[in-house]
């Protein structure tokens, strides 16, 4: 599977990559699982459609809106330290997290939005293309005002079309946002990065292949840069030497 669709399937734990195929079998009527196969290997518009739905897309504005408190003090931090801060968004899905980290630092007066650019990733094409447009439709599901909320006077930074029943992000937030295809699974490591954000991906990984992914993040970085992940994720203890915990609490930590 991994030939035909140009990225590494193996790196998933078995049961979400179940679910994912199972209900791409289903979609497409196949008997069973080699007669999906077959469809996989000829078929290039399944194939797209397979790794679409293998990519994480939950995500929203400010997720975890208590992490996003440790967020704005490593912020802070490099803000007063660093000339330019160079942040990296990887497993950014529809675009919501990396237009939060925009969106925090133009509120904040301690940060110098203008010395900060942020670099955003994911695998799936199709979530970029929502991200770079910059447009999130209201639902029965998410309550994006909810999510913004967080932030107090978040109509400074995000039209809420309500004839249209969208919210869209305004260009002062964009702009020091650029988006990028990248597979953390495969891809090479990036340089010089003061913050990776990289949260509520390694939960889907096999653990065996954590340690390479976290060890791409780490050669991006640099030193005492940090990291930050999900809140129900951890370090594998082989990484401790190079991952220091500074806040354990939202799962932050700094790179040695």
């Amino acid at each position: 599977m991994e030939t035909e669709l140009g990225f590494s399937t193996s790196h998933y734990n078995d049961s979400y990559l179940d679910r994912r195929v199972t209900a791409r079998l289903r979609r497409t009527k196949c008997d069973d699982y080699d007669d999906y196969f077959d469809q996989l290997r000829t078929d290039p518009d399944e194939q797209a459609a397979l790794l679409d739905s293998m990519s994480i897309n939950v995500t929203g504005f400010f997720r975890n809106p208590e992490v996003w408190d440790g967020i704005r003090d490593v912020l802070r931090t490099l803000s007063a330290r660093e000339r330019q801060v160079s942040i990296w968004s990887a497993a950014c899905a529809d675009g919501r997290e990396p237009y939060s980290l925009s969106m925090l630092i133009h509120a904040d007066p301690q940060i110098d939005e203008s010395a900060v650019d942020i670099v955003a990733t994911d695998i799936s094409e199709d979530a970029l293309a929502v991200a770079r447009d910059g447009v999130y439709e209201e639902s029965r599901t998410t309550d994006l005002g909810g999510e913004l909320e967080y932030l107090s006077n978040y109509e400074q930074y995000v039209d809420h079309d309500r004839e249209e029943g969208v919210y869209r992000v305004r260009d002062r937030v964009k702009r020091p946002v650029s988006f990028e295809r990248h597979d953390l699974i495969s891809g090479a490591s990036k340089s010089g990065f003061n913050l990776v954000t990289c949260r509520n991906l390694f939960i889907y990984i096999d653990t065996e292949y954590k340690r390479s992914m976290l060890e791409t993040i780490a050669n991006s970085l640099q030193e005492d840069g940090y990291l930050v992940i999900g809140k129900s994720e951890t370090i594998p203890p082989s990484l401790k030497s190079t991952f220091e915990a500074t806040d354990n609490r939202h799962r932050i930590y700094r790179r040695t």
